[in-house]
């Protein structure tokens, strides 16, 4: 039985192993849009719809102290980004869809247009090369903090902070620098 336990523990492993080596995306690349998300009904699953200039966010948790705190600043700035040429804005986390859609109602009770999404395999955000071991904190692989600006599916800016405890160049006001 011991076997047993240690093989399977061992091919989860290497599966979370392949996920944290893909190569992280570039500037100029697509976005690959083949894997499914969820938002606010964790039953369906669905694609990103990236078209125009779309902002895709990535944090590690939501509800986390840094998460939260600079989720704010996107929502406050909302109206700013859509006068920029941004289309949509996604909020990516690798959470499941009921803590997303529970985040999004604690950070914006009166409602937003930006979009929570919940990668709960955290597959779109390996797709992008950015998943990090995040098992010492959080207790599974999650998303690193990043930015991305795309043309219809193509990235045009890609901002990944050092540090994905830290909200410095993912910072709101710095992303609309960009545009």
């Amino acid at each position: 039985m011991t076997s047993l336990f240690t093989s399977v523990e061992k091919t989860a492993h290497a599966a979370a192993a392949a996920f944290l080596e893909k190569a992280q995306i570039k500037v100029g690349e697509k976005v690959p849009l083949s894997e499914t998300v969820k938002e606010d009904n964790p039953a369906e699953s669905i694609k990103l719809a990236v078209s125009g200039k779309t902002l895709i966010l990535g944090v590690p948790a939501a509800f986390s102290p840094p998460c939260s705190e600079e989720l704010p600043g996107y929502i406050a700035k909302y109206d700013e980004f859509k006068a920029r040429g941004i289309s949509e804005i996604y909020v990516v986390s690798v959470n499941d869809a009921f803590v997303t859609k529970a985040w999004k109602a604690k950070l914006a009770p009166e409602g937003t247009p930006i979009h929570f999404i919940a990668d709960d395999r955290a597959a779109f955000t390996a797709s992008l090369g950015l998943l990090q071991d995040a098992t010492g904190l959080l207790g599974s692989p999650r998303s690193k903090r990043y930015a991305i600006v795309t043309e219809n599916d193509v990235v045009k800016h890609l901002v990944v902070e050092e540090d994905s405890s830290k909200v410095v160049s993912t910072e709101a006001g710095k992303i609309l620098a960009l545009l």
